[in-house]
């Protein structure tokens, strides 16, 4: 009988072990199986230079959701990023999603400007506002080449 009972003891903690390594794998892994958290939006860009999956997306320097994916409009010739949002979040149809850089050299994020309307986007919906990313490269070029004195020409670049 003693036996029997180190051994149902032994089989219950190995058994909740393996459901604790689950629970970790799925967590860690960003899996979600029963239902998720976030519904989709997408926006469109012209240059999305320095963006990568997985980057968050806030509001206010508050993180509301993640890039979910990056696709070629093959159509239109841009970009166009997927984002998961907290489900508990609701962004209005006039927001505008811009990418911005963490410090000089930092990470890329998607940073949303709230709009000012009544209706909201629903899931897969798509933010017609953006401005790009601005990229330090071609500024720099253009300054060390001389290209900075005509203001109106920089202006466009960046739009």
């Amino acid at each position: 009988m003693n036996r029997y009972t180190i051994e149902t003891a032994v089989g219950t903690f190995v058994l909740i072990g393996i459901l604790c390594i689950g629970y970790l794998t799925i967590k860690l892994g960003k899996m979600e199986i029963l239902g998720s958290n976030y519904y989709v939006v997408y926006a469109k860009f012209d240059s999305v230079s320095g963006l990568k999956p997985d980057s968050n997306v806030e509001i206010a320097g508050v993180p509301i959701g993640r890039v979910a994916s990056i696709e070629l409009d093959p159509k239109e010739k841009v970009a166009v990023v997927a984002m998961k949002i907290s489900k508990d979040i609701q962004l209005e149809d006039d927001c505008i999603a811009s990418i911005k850089t963490r410090g000089l050299i930092g990470d890329k994020f998607v940073k949303i400007i709230p709009g000012g309307s009544d209706t909201y986007l629903r899931p897969g919906d798509t933010i017609v506002d953006t401005e790009s990313a601005v990229d330090i490269e071609d500024l720099i070029g253009k300054y060390v080449f001389g290209n900075v004195g005509n203001k109106n020409q920089d202006l466009e670049d960046i739009k």
